[in-house]
């Protein structure tokens, strides 16, 4: 059952979605925003007008995040933090990030609208680079703004050689300044997201919305394994010292630990991969991939990183390889504060609904925030589950409710 009144401005929230998909747009229904590109600047001087038009207090920080305040009737008191990121994957769609953005911006809009004062300041962010699809490690803007960085985050490199220094200068950033851009943690009483699933269940189960009990905790790590380049011709089978074999072995075995365990929600990705001298025929001397590892539980996590450990040391064994791994990223699973999920259950009856709670395989900027905070997410239907595609969608019905039910939180836990 959908509600039956809406508090939010379902049209314009979807209005917005479909004009900032213009915004970087590829085809008909993609978006490629890298992080710090022009793509990404001219999004979030966009969602800054919006912002600026209904009177929060914005700017954009040293580390890219754009930050929009409405202050409240005890401005001393902590802040509600709410948003995500509109930055996206090189193929991405238009729904991921941009939803939570353009969400909460849709839900301060009503409380203006209203004329309701919060009693404690509300704070939407645009996180810079939540994606880490460009610079090979996520989660930047808010890390930066917590003071997480991670020493030589700033010499990582895109696939153009750029570093994420120079990107950051060339989007109006200054890295000499990011202490002027550190937010005290004390200041923050909780975080809020709304997002897109991402995934299948919630349609399985044709439900529009979902409450988030939790974030898997991820591991990202690159893995780089030389050999010896040869003419493909002229040397013996057994007598290659061949990269690419040793990597594609790791692969399937890294795909085949993630699924040892029925029912699992263990899951292990390798989506970039790059073959040097990558010729017809020149047997491969490097070959450099990612590996993605999530798991709810983190001890079966890192026993399934052990494991492959083991098996690449095996493989480079066997083929006469040398190997490095370096870690990228790593968290431990995450879950959500007790009162806010009690808090959107109720509301959600309220409007008449009923939705599942589920954890959240994809990391997201909540994440990070729930080191400093309490944290709460809201779930919306993805058709086919599909995501980090062009092809995503979300009906602007089940938006809406999404929209509906994380303003009805805001206004318990800010307002009243």
């Amino acid at each position: 059952m959908k509600a039956l009144s809406m508090s939010v401005n379902g049209l314009r929230l979807n209005e917005r979605i479909q004009s900032m998909a213009e915004i970087g747009e590829i085809g008909l229904t993609g978006v490629c925003r890298l992080a710090h590109s022009p793509e990404d600047k001219e999004g979030v001087l966009q969602v800054k007008k919006w912002m600026d038009s209904i009177g929060l207090v914005t700017t954009i920080d040293h580390f890219g995040n754009l930050i929009g305040r409405m202050n409240g009737i005890a401005n001393d008191e902590p802040v509600l933090m709410i948003g995500s990121h509109i930055d996206s994957q090189p193929y991405g769609g238009k729904y991921d990030g941009a939803l939570g953005v353009l969400g909460a911006l849709e839900v301060l809009q009503t409380l203006r609208e209203q004329n309701i004062e919060p009693k404690r300041p509300i704070v939407l962010v645009a996180f810079a680079d939540e994606e880490g699809s460009r610079f090979n490690k996520g989660l930047f803007g808010v890390r930066g703004m917590l003071g997480k960085l991670e020493e030589g985050e700033l010499d990582r490199r895109d696939k153009n050689g750029m570093t994420r220094r120079e990107a950051l200068i060339e989007f109006g950033c200054d890295p000499e300044k990011f202490h002027e851009s550190i937010y005290d943690p004390a200041r923050i009483a909780a975080f809020l997201e709304l997002h897109i699933e991402q995934g299948p269940v919630l349609e399985s189960k044709n439900e529009p919305i979902g409450i988030v009990t939790g974030i898997s905790g991820p591991l990202w790590m690159t893995v780089e394994i030389e050999g010896v380049a040869g003419h493909a011709g002229s040397v013996p089978m057994g007598m290659r010292q061949d990269a690419l074999v040793g990597a594609a072995k790791v692969i399937v075995k890294l795909n085949e630990l993630a699924q040892e365990i029925p029912k699992a929600p263990t899951v292990s990705t390798v989506g970039s991969l790059q073959v040097f001298p990558d010729s017809r025929n020149i047997i491969p001397e490097k070959v450099t991939f990612t590996v993605d590892l999530r798991d709810v539980d983190e001890a079966r996590r890192d026993k399934i990183e052990y494991v492959l450990r083991q098996e690449i040391e095996k493989i480079a064994n066997e083929h006469s390889l040398t190997y490095t791994i370096s870690e990228d990223t790593r968290s431990e699973p995450r879950f959500c504060n007790e009162n806010i999920l009690h808090i959107m259950k109720e509301e959600s009856e309220k409007m008449g609904l009923t939705p599942p709670e589920l954890m959240s395989g994809p990391f997201h900027d909540s994440l990070e925030m729930s080191y400093v905070c309490d944290y709460g997410m809201i779930f919306v239907r993805s058709k086919d589950g599909i995501s980090h595609n062009p092809k995503e969608y979300s009906s602007p019905e089940d938006i809406a409710l999404g929209a509906e039910l994380l303003y009805k939180t805001v206004y318990r836990m800010a307002c009243q």
